[in-house]
């Protein structure tokens, strides 16, 4: 849990806080859409390789990785 503490921002350094939340915001939510991206093509790749019994050492675990990372960018 994280707690929020309430500071109260002077009126002439509000327009540069606003900024700063909105490109944070936009960084946040383009790391999230490339984390499940990312995910996807791993869990695709893993699956792909795993369909040889030899690939399947590799294949197996990439697609575990790809998994959790689209859980991580999604929650």
């Amino acid at each position: 849990m994280t707690t929020v503490q309430k500071q109260k921002i002077s009126w002439f350094l509000w327009p540069f806080w606003a900024l700063w939340k909105i490109v944070s915001g936009i960084v946040e939510f383009t790391g999230r859409i490339v984390a499940v991206i990312l995910g996807l093509v791993l869990m695709i790749v893993g699956v792909v390789i795993s369909l040889t019994i030899i690939g399947a050492i590799v294949g197996i675990p990439l697609a575990i990785v790809g998994l959790l990372l689209t859980l991580r960018g999604l929650f």
